[in-house]
């Protein structure tokens, strides 16, 4: 009989943990950086993902950003901090949060690839951090080991997927609609980005700063991407990338721009994004000053209007059934989208 009672004991708590795994969301906590990327994402089995930690100094403003939206998320710890390439504003704040804030594996591309002063004094700061931690290198098809959802790499080190995602590889008749950009050799083009798949309800993509020619390889001559759900903007939404051969043929619902006030959300990449086929919404992080009042969405959909601002984040919560909703910190403002 003891023996029984340890084994019902066992099955209920289990049990209790599967349930405990099914109430809960996957939540994304878009952070203002001002013009870079921090993006913490929280499992429903409680594992995070940050990628990319903002700018260095600004008297560690990113990393205290970061280490608020953790509070607020119940992290204790980040278990996998993805740098999706070496530039300042997405690599610089790793060195001041590592020093405040736990962090168990970095994930990154490998080697530094653009080889000028800038990228090389914050590769060196960086390799100066993961020297004393574990460390993951990822190439594309490369998927990250988490409970629960699927992240597969589509780009990385300036490789792409060739292999379509599943229920991707149909032909795009929007390839040699737009004329190809001078090649990009720096670590932009390099970027480390990702499809988040969630219960086979929900994808998310994020392609870091990847840029135009290569945005467009991802999808041509077919899709190797398929339809997406919510699109990180590319590269804060400048138009050094965002081709329409991309955005509209992933065809994102929603679109997520992490821009700042006077960085990202250029007219002509908004305009791209906003005439997307089947967009819904696009939510933005700052108002852009480029933008002026046209090309930029309602403020209710901003999170920071004024360029000195609070650093107000955008959060969006993702149910197993697909449905996601998406608060604005700043006002509280909050839409849901059912799952299609």
């Amino acid at each position: 009989m003891p023996n029984m009672r340890k084994l019902t004991w066992l099955v209920g708590t289990l049990l209790s943990v599967a349930a405990l795994d099914a109430a809960r969301t996957l939540d994304f906590y878009f952070i203002d950086t001002e013009g870079g990327q921090a993006t913490l994402i929280v499992t429903p089995s409680g594992q995070s993902i940050l990628v990319d930690a903002g700018w260095p100094g600004f008297g560690g403003r990113d990393a205290g950003r970061i280490i608020a939206a953790a509070k607020a998320a119940g992290v204790k710890r980040i278990d996998y901090m993805l740098v999706t390439h070496y530039h300042s504003d997405h690599v610089g704040g790793v060195p001041q949060l590592a020093e405040k804030f736990p962090v168990v594996t970095f994930v990154d591309k490998g080697p530094l690839q653009e080889l000028t002063k800038g990228p090389q004094g914050l590769f060196q700061a960086y390799e100066e951090v993961i020297a004393r931690r574990k460390r993951l290198v990822v190439k594309a098809g490369d998927s990250l080991p988490v409970k629960g959802v699927d992240i597969q790499f589509v780009c990385a080190a300036g490789n792409l997927i060739t292999v379509p995602l599943k229920g991707a590889g149909q032909p795009n008749a929007l390839c040699g609609s737009e004329e190809p950009k001078k090649p990009d050799t720096s670590e932009n083009a390099m970027s480390a980005g990702f499809v988040l798949t969630y219960n086979n309800k929900f994808r998310f993509l994020d392609l870091g700063d990847l840029t135009w020619n290569k945005e467009m390889d991802l999808v041509c001559p077919k899709n190797n991407l398929g339809k997406i759900d919510v699109y990180l903007t590319t590269h804060h939404g400048l138009d050094q990338s965002n081709p329409a051969t991309l955005v509209h043929a992933v065809a994102p619902r929603v679109a997520i721009m992490n821009n700042g006030a006077k960085k990202g959300g250029s007219p002509s990449a908004w305009q791209i994004v906003r005439k997307s086929p089947g967009l819904e919404d696009l939510w933005q992080l700052h108002f852009s000053l480029a933008g002026g009042r046209e090309f930029n969405s309602p403020d209710s959909f901003i999170a920071n209007l004024d360029e000195k601002c609070e650093g107000k984040w955008i959060k969006m919560s993702v149910e197993r059934n697909g449905d996601f909703t998406i608060v604005n910190s700043r006002n509280k403002f909050s839409k849901t989208y059912k799952a299609k």
